[in-house]
């Protein structure tokens, strides 16, 4: 790779019109880019971690994060280091770990997170993402206290990868789609992937990024159809609603853009006399990505 920083041949996508792709192996440094502005900047943090598993008695392994600065027009300007820790959960990684991480018992033994760093970190930012927040958040939560009022973006949900001619979300698959590849499945290189995809600029001229920091940006509602006949679980589930176990109720996020078109789909679909609910209409309440992918917020 070259020995500057990530410039803009960096960011480009291999051109889909060639019949051969190259894949190069990604290369993420400190320093500044070489593009975009100076003026009005903000900062972001990357987060990835590696846990136990996906239950919710599973803890951090491995925890890493890396500060971006970027511009008015979502342009990354500056790479902040990498940072990144270990921490013995107590009891011995299950075996599918071992072989998807690499790690072992003897890696983690003695080894723990430093929170006040972690904390100090995060806070520093304007926002945190993650490419599967909805995980993320709540596995920092459980581990770090004190951020639990961040603002959170999704780099996996918050880009319409499939509007800009991208194929799946997965992290590793979008990467390869800009012409890269990294070592999957430990927490920095993650980061540094999420990192490159967001400073990928699509054929309009716009990044990833300032794609992520618009839709993150603006509120979005979060509807709840309670007093919906059970019958109705096939059509609600079709639609995209999800059984919150919790408070009992089907519910759905959708963004600003589409809340009157909600409104008016559930009020003929399941608040209509023939639909027999047993409330007068839906719950709506608005989210701002200070909770959205919050625990509490995404149960069921």
């Amino acid at each position: 790779m070259r020995d500057e920083p990530l410039g803009p041949d960096l960011l480009c996508a291999v051109d889909t019109a060639d019949d051969v792709r190259i894949l190069r192996r990604l290369d993420i440094r400190e320093g500044l880019t070489g593009v975009g502005g100076t003026v009005d900047t903000g900062i972001g943090v990357i987060v990835d971690c590696e846990t136990t598993g996906i239950g919710e008695d599973d803890v951090i392994v491995e925890l890493a994060l890396r500060r971006i600065r970027f511009d008015r027009d979502g342009v990354i300007v500056k790479i902040d280091r990498a940072y990144s820790w270990l921490e013995d959960p107590g009891s011995p990684l299950p075996d599918d770990i071992v072989r998807l991480t690499g790690l072992t018992d003897d890696d983690l033994k003695g080894q723990v997170i430093d929170d006040d760093a972690v904390r100090r970190l995060l806070t520093s930012a304007d926002f945190v993402c993650a490419h599967n927040a909805t995980f993320d958040r709540g596995m920092f939560e459980r581990r770090i206290d004190g951020i639990g009022d961040l603002a959170w973006a999704c780099s996996c949900n918050d880009v319409d990868w499939r509007a800009r001619g991208f194929d799946g979300r997965s992290l590793g698959w979008l990467l390869a789609q800009v012409g890269f590849y990294h070592g999957a499945h430990r927490a920095t290189d993650d980061v540094d992937a999420v990192i490159a995809l967001l400073g990928h600029r699509f054929e309009t001229g716009g990044t990833a990024l300032a794609d992520m920091l618009e839709r993150a940006r603006a509120p979005s509602w979060r509807f709840r159809a309670v007093g919906a006949a059970f019958d109705l679980k096939d059509r609600l589930r079709a639609r995209g609603y999800r059984w919150d176990a919790t408070t009992k109720n089907w519910w759905r996020e959708v963004p600003d853009s589409r809340r009157s078109e909600e409104e008016w789909w559930l009020a003929g679909h399941v608040y209509s006399v023939d639909a027999k609910p047993k409330a007068l209409g839906p719950l709506i309440e608005q989210v701002t990505w200070h909770q959205r992918y919050a625990p509490a917020a995404n149960r069921g």
